[in-house]
């Protein structure tokens, strides 16, 4: 019987790793930037450095969950249909090969409507399962935020905004770009990009008219990182009032929870939040009599 359990959150850009026992507590943890696209197809290799780093034993088996199982991570592993039980994910873990006592956690695939997945999530609404949370919206936000509705346990379910990631490409590149660089946060700004996005004008017509702002005066260009922050989070929940009604459970950083919960509290929602690597420890429990 094994008393020990490595778990690792291995994203694109990042990975974090948890050596828990049976008892629930972490013993070890760990966090670098060593994510998919850093290790350079050399998944044994960083694990092995990791385990290393971390003194962990070679018996103690690997639970592994996000991008770590997709097309160009270390192995792919098929998503689940939403039908399947939060509960049910240890029974559908996926051996890793050539790599004894190794397993990645698989995705789901929304097929109902339009066609949604996700990876990595999973994990962290199962330990939000385990924690009593089994209906009601769950927002996730990052990269790729999801808006996740539970109901008795299950993804009922599932939508995907791109909203860190257009946030990025905006930041980094493009008629934006030079007017967000190096903006502070300035919460009346933020406020003022969710005010925008209750409009519902398409959302490449209220990105320009961040810069027609700027340049007309209107706005400052010290508050156009702010606001464009608010005016794609808006956009969420603005979507999200068609079907999101009631309060919202938010997993995500502290920074993120914070805006998150601004928008919800902005949109009328009450939000409540949850700290990731609470969740994920939670997650954890279920996998020991798995592997």
């Amino acid at each position: 019987m094994h008393t020990q359990l490595l778990g690792i959150d291995w994203g694109t850009s990042n990975r974090r790793a948890y050596l828990v026992g049976r008892d629930g507590k972490c013993v070890a943890r760990h966090a670098d930037e060593q994510g998919m696209l850093a290790v350079g197809g050399d998944f044994a290799g960083s694990l092995a450095a990791l385990r290393a780093r971390m003194e962990v034993a070679d018996g103690v088996p690997v639970v592994m969950s996000g991008m770590v199982g997709s097309a160009g991570g270390w192995q792919e592993v098929p998503y689940l249909d939403t039908n399947v039980a939060l509960t049910d994910l240890p029974a559908h873990l996926a051996p890793v090969k050539g790599q004894a006592g190794c397993y990645i956690v698989p995705g789901y695939c929304a097929r109902d409507g339009a066609v949604d997945v996700m990876r990595g999530e999973e994990t962290q609404l199962l330990g939000a399962v385990g924690r009593g949370l089994l209906d009601g919206w769950v927002v996730l936000p990052g990269t790729h935020s999801k808006w996740v509705y539970l109901r008795a346990g299950k993804v009922d379910q599932l939508v995907t905004y791109m909203t860190g990631e257009l946030f990025s490409m905006l930041a980094a590149g493009g008629t934006l770009a030079a007017l967000m660089a190096g903006a502070p946060d300035d919460d009346s700004a933020f406020g003022a990009g969710l005010q925008e996005a209750r409009r519902a004008r398409p959302l490449s017509n209220a990105l320009f008219g961040v810069r027609a702002r700027v340049v007309s005066k209107t706005m400052a260009a010290a508050q156009s990182r702010s606001f464009v922050s608010g005016l794609l989070i808006g956009t969420e929940f603005v979507a999200a009032q068609g079907h999101a009604d009631g309060a919202v459970d938010i997993i995500g950083s502290p920074a993120l929870s914070a805006r998150y919960r601004s928008a919800a509290a902005h949109f009328g929602m009450p939000a409540r939040a949850h700290d990731p690597d609470d969740v994920y420890l939670a997650a954890l429990a279920y996998f020991f009599e798995s592997v």
